[in-house]
């Protein structure tokens, strides 16, 4: 199960707090994304691994491989059994489900063969199918 705390990290700098959102919902946002941010600091350290993977998340905020990094070192420190980080993370994910299309920005996947698909728009995965002559 992935982890809330990096889910929201992530989901937050996908979305940017772009345009479309009101000014309360991108204040909201960004006060939620500091917050957590705040107390990840204050629980693991400003020089901690999850601080230094946040930062190069929001310096590469496409980079699948900074997003893994996130979630490694969210899950290997266990920020989600705080409850005040916990709480922070899961007010995070509530505002940016709060603005337009913010359910897009929220999704996880684990696994194999896995496809993903929004918005009126199929995807599949099909693995070891007999092709039709």
């Amino acid at each position: 199960m992935d982890s809330v705390t990096a889910t929201a990290i992530i989901a937050a700098l996908a979305a940017g707090v772009s345009g479309g959102a009101t000014e309360l919902v991108k204040t909201a946002i960004t006060d939620g994304y500091n917050t957590l941010k705040t107390l990840l600091k204050k629980k693991f350290g400003e020089r901690s691994n999850v601080v230094k993977s946040v930062d190069v998340l929001e310096a590469m905020p496409d980079s699948e491989a900074s997003k893994a990094l996130v979630k490694e070192t969210v899950t290997a420190v266990q920020a989600d059994q705080d409850l005040d980080i916990r709480q922070a993370a899961e007010a995070l994910l509530m505002h940016l489900k709060a603005q337009p299309r913010g359910e897009q920005y929220i999704q996880n996947a684990q696994g194999s063969y896995i496809a993903q698909a929004s918005d009126h728009s199929s995807a599949s995965v099909n693995v070891n199918t007999p092709r039709n002559p």
